[in-house]
């Protein structure tokens, strides 16, 4: 398989993990300026974030390689975030405003990854 088809799978992948990481960072920056921003909630949201970017990114090297059931996770896994995050941002009064944000993106970028490791699994 050409890394070229799997080149934008691999890109929505690394983007997650930025995210990830971004919330964490934005979490320990608001705990010390606006502790009220950095909930339990919010910590929780953002391990398990943190906790599927690793997952992803091994999902996403196995795939790369071509391994059916690494694709087959990611697709699993990209769906179980679309809608995990979709119904988390839509809780009233749970999670702050700039988190529903985050999860809308989230959402997104995993509506994104499933509709392109679709592709590289008809092209395969």
């Amino acid at each position: 398989m050409s890394s070229d088809v799997f080149a934008p799978v691999q890109r929505v992948v690394v983007a997650y993990v930025v995210v990830a990481l971004g919330t964490v960072a934005a979490l320990v920056l608001l705990s010390v300026a606006a502790p009220r921003l950095a909930t339990d909630e919010a910590w929780g949201h953002a391990l398990i974030v943190g906790a599927f970017s690793v997952l992803l990114l091994l999902r996403a090297r196995a795939a790369r390689k071509g391994s059916a059931t690494g694709l087959r996770a990611i697709v699993v896994i990209g769906c179980v975030l679309l809608v995990v995050n979709l119904v988390e941002a839509a809780l009233p009064g749970v999670f702050p405003s700039w988190m529903r944000v985050e999860m809308v993106a989230i959402a997104a970028l995993m509506l994104a990854l499933v509709v392109l490791a679709l592709r590289v699994r008809r092209a395969r």
